[in-house]
C-alpha cells in the first residue's frame, strides 16, 4: 500500500544508463527532500564521498551520516548497479529501513549506451543482475514492498509516473520538478562525461542516441544483453503503472 508519510530514506537503485540522473535531477527540484547522487558508487569508485559538507570513507559511515541527516529531512539518494554494492549488503538494519525503487531500462539499450562510453565494459557492468539481487534481497528483508519503474515509462509519462511514484512514497507531487535549468551540477561533477545528456536538458526527454554498436551489430553486447534479459523481465512484471 501506498505510504501515508515519506519514509526518512529514500533509495533508487539502477540499472547504469536507464536515466536514473534525470529522476535524480528532478528530485534536487524538490525542497522537501535532501537528495545525494551516487554515494555509495563514489565511495567503490573514489574512495569518499560528502554528505551534507561531510567527508565519509567507509560504507558504515556513509550509513551513519544518510541516518543522522535523515533525521532532519527526508533523503534520497540514488546508485547505479554497474558493481555490487556489498556494504549495503552487509547492514540488514538500514538495507531495510530504507524504501527502495528500482528503476530498469531494456539490457539491449544499457549495453549499447554504456559501450559508448566505456568499450572494455564486461557483462556484469549492464547491472540488471545486481539490480535484481538487491530487488530479491529487499523482499526477503521484509518491509514495505520496493517499488520498480521503467525508464522509458518515465519518459513517455514522465508526470503520471512521478505522480505515482509519489503516492507510493507518501510525496506531495510537485509539478514544478518537472522541469529544471540548464546546467552541470556539482553532484555529478566526478563523473560528469557519463550525464552530458542531463546537464544539456530541461525535463524528461523521449529523444534517444543512435550507437554504432548495438546488441544488433555487435556479438558482444548481443551477449550481454542476452545475459540480463530475464532479470529485466522479472522486474519489469514488477514495474509501477499509471491508472
Amino acid at each position: 500500500m501506498p505510504e501515508t508519510r515519506p519514509p526518512r530514506i529514500l533509495a533508487l537503485w539502477s540499472a547504469p544508463r536507464s536515466r536514473s540522473t534525470v529522476f535524480f535531477r528532478s528530485m534536487l527540484e524538490r525542497p522537501d527532500l535532501v537528495a545525494l547522487h551516487e554515494p555509495f558508487c563514489n565511495l567503490l569508485d573514489h574512495g569518499e564521498t560528502t554528505v551534507d559538507g561531510r567527508v565519509v570513507r567507509s560504507a558504515p559511515a556513509l550509513i551513519a551520516a544518510i541516518r543522522e541527516l535523515s533525521a532532519t529531512k527526508p533523503v534520497f539518494f540514488k546508485d547505479t548497479t554497474d558493481q555490487p554494492h556489498p556494504g549495503v549488503l552487509a547492514d540488514e538494519e538500514f538495507f531495510r529501513e530504507v524504501r527502495h525503487t528500482f528503476l530498469i531500462r531494456r539490457p539491449d539499450e544499457v549495453a549499447a549506451s554504456y559501450y559508448a562510453l566505456k568499450p572494455d565494459m564486461d557483462v556484469t557492468e549492464v547491472g540488471l543482475e545486481h539490480l535484481h539481487a538487491l530487488h530479491r534481497r529487499a523482499l526477503a528483508l521484509g518491509g514495505p514492498r520496493p517499488v520498480v519503474v521503467d525508464s522509458q515509462d518515465l519518459v513517455d509519462d514522465p508526470a503520471g509516473i512521478l505522480r505515482a511514484y509519489c503516492a507510493e512514497m507518501g510525496l506531495p507531487f510537485r509539478r514544478e520538478a518537472l522541469s529544471w535549468s540548464a546546467g552541470e551540477r556539482q553532484e555529478w561533477s566526478h563523473t560528469a562525461r557519463w550525464h552530458g545528456a542531463v546537464s544539456g536538458s530541461t525535463g524528461f526527454s523521449t529523444t534517444g542516441t543512435v550507437y554504432a554498436d548495438t546488441a544488433s551489430t555487435n556479438p558482444a553486447l548481443a551477449g550481454f544483453s542476452a545475459h540480463h534479459e530475464p532479470f529485466y523481465r522479472e522486474l519489469h512484471g514488477e514495474r509501477l503503472a499509471v491508472g
